[in-house]
């Protein structure tokens, strides 16, 4: 009985309820899914460099003497910057030059000695072939006084005999004395041809030791002028030797003077002087300033490793990365806001990523003909970085992030609405790229998100064009706030 007074409290109570009435569908703006080949855009930090730095240093040590330039001013390349005290090294030059004198005047010694050797080595030359001569000449006679010795030695035998033969005979009155007479004078005759003979066998051989000792004497004076040769040889290589050292000796002391006036290697901007008149310099000191070519100025920037990367997966060609590195074109944004108003242009890539960074350093070049950008100033620098073709673009306050995971609400034709997970890309200005999760020309919520989301599944709104004018003060669903990204065509 209980539970059936209970159940009919319970229709009494409903019966008697008023109606209860449906809440109106919430107002959303929305925008449709836009299609569209769109640039997108890298956007760095960047530091202004000169495109050479030249910083001057001393070469020389030596106390500066003064300074030729103003400071802060274009110098010319040779134009002279500092000169330094240059007696210490005119002095150098100075004995550098003495010593290269006095070896020369030993080359000089050295070659009139070896012609005075030589005109000796000649003159013996010809008293040995005139003592040779002398010499087969009294060998000659030698042989010829032998030769008569034999003949007359040969004579005064037979005379000899004819004497021994005639003797008995004359004594035995076999003959008469006139024979005998006559043999013994012809003997007699014939020793004293021989003793002659003999005497004049001895001058020919006395002539042929003569001219026997003449040649000896010639070569004797030939081996004394070929050494008088090689010794002068000796000082002639001596004497260049000495002259080739000092005239290096010279030539590095007329540098080292030359040092002593430090000009400017480059046409550029000279900076600060480093150093005051009077100070001792060096090569080691700091330098005495720097001169930078800034017409075009170098603007370095950095892009992280993982942008390099995704550029690179683009354009895998390096070809086709080098083509695009030629066609770039950057914008320079200054410190107060102003775009520069000349487009710089691609100049080189660090060939490695830094460890320290894990970035990798790019450089532009900018024309700077009124030389308004310094070294060392910060600028923002700006280019297309590739050419998105048919992206899905919705404003960025459409998306909303949730711990990485980002997501759009999406209206069906029929006015449900439903949360659709999306992937994001690039953000252009105000807008994003959706790589996965809507088609081109669904309605997305641009205002209202958050209040879409405390619907229950399947609930239905009411749609109103988004007018970006009328919110452009709103402030963006979270994830919305734009930030420079991308990687510079240079990459690709």
């Amino acid at each position: 009985m209980a539970a059936l007074g209970l159940a009919f409290w319970a229709v009494g109570c409903t019966s008697g309820a008023p109606p209860k009435k449906e809440m109106p569908p919430m107002e959303v703006s929305v925008v449709e899914v836009a299609q569209r080949n769109v640039p997108v855009h890298g956007e760095w930090v960047g530091t202004m460099d000169g495109l050479v730095n030249a910083k001057i240093k001393a070469q020389v040590t030596g106390y500066l003497l003064r300074r030729e330039y103003k400071e802060g001013t274009f110098v010319r390349k040779g134009q002279l910057l500092f000169e330094l005290d240059p007696r210490t090294f005119e002095a150098a030059v100075a004995q550098a030059q003495g010593q290269l004198a006095q070896a020369r005047g030993q080359l000089e010694a050295a070659n009139s000695q070896r012609k005075t050797a030589q005109a000796a080595l000649s003159q013996a030359n010809s008293q040995l072939l005139q003592a040779k001569a002398g010499l087969e000449q009294a060998q000659g006679g030698v042989m010829q006084a032998e030769a008569n010795l034999a003949q007359q030695q040969a004579n005064q035998g037979k005379t000899q005999l004819d004497e021994d033969r005639y003797r008995p005979l004359a004594e035995r009155k076999a003959v008469p004395q006139q024979d005998l007479d006559n043999a013994i004078q012809n003997n007699q005759v014939a020793k004293a041809q021989v003793a002659a003979q003999v005497a004049q066998l001895q001058t020919a051989r006395g002539q042929f030791n003569s001219a026997k000792a003449q040649v000896e004497a010639a070569n004797s004076t030939i081996q004394s002028a070929l050494a008088q040769i090689s010794s002068a040889d000796a000082a002639i290589t001596t004497a260049l030797a000495q002259i080739e050292s000092s005239s290096a000796q010279v030539e590095t002391a007329q540098l080292n003077l030359g040092f002593t006036r430090i000009t400017s290697p480059i046409d550029g901007l000279a900076g600060v002087a480093g150093a005051n008149v009077g100070d001792l310099i060096s090569p080691t000191s700091d330098p005495l300033t720097t001169v930078s070519t800034i017409d075009p100025i170098k603007v370095n920037f950095t892009i992280p490793e993982q942008e390099y990367m995704s550029t690179v997966k683009r354009s895998p060609a390096a070809s086709r990365r080098a083509e695009n590195q030629k066609n770039l074109r950057f914008e320079l944004i200054q410190s107060d806001g102003s775009v520069y108003p000349q487009p710089g242009r691609f100049y080189s890539e660090d060939r490695s990523v830094a460890v320290s960074t894990g970035s990798i350093l790019l450089t532009a070049l900018f024309p700077n003909p009124q030389s308004n950008l310094r070294p060392g100033q910060y600028a923002r620098v700006r280019t297309v970085r590739y050419v998105e073709k048919g992206a899905l673009l919705i404003p960025q306050r459409a998306v909303t992030e949730l711990q990485d995971r980002y997501q759009v609400a999406v209206v069906e034709p029929d006015g449900k609405v439903k949360v659709q997970p999306v992937k994001v890309g690039e953000r252009i200005g105000q807008e994003w790229i959706i790589t996965e999760g809507l088609k081109p020309g669904e309605k997305v919520v641009v205002e209202g998100t958050q209040k879409v989301g405390m619907l229950p599944p399947g609930a239905t709104v009411k749609t109103k064009p988004y007018d970006p004018s009328a919110s452009a003060s709103a402030t963006p669903q979270p994830g919305g706030t734009p930030q420079p990204s991308g990687t510079p065509a240079a990459v690709k």
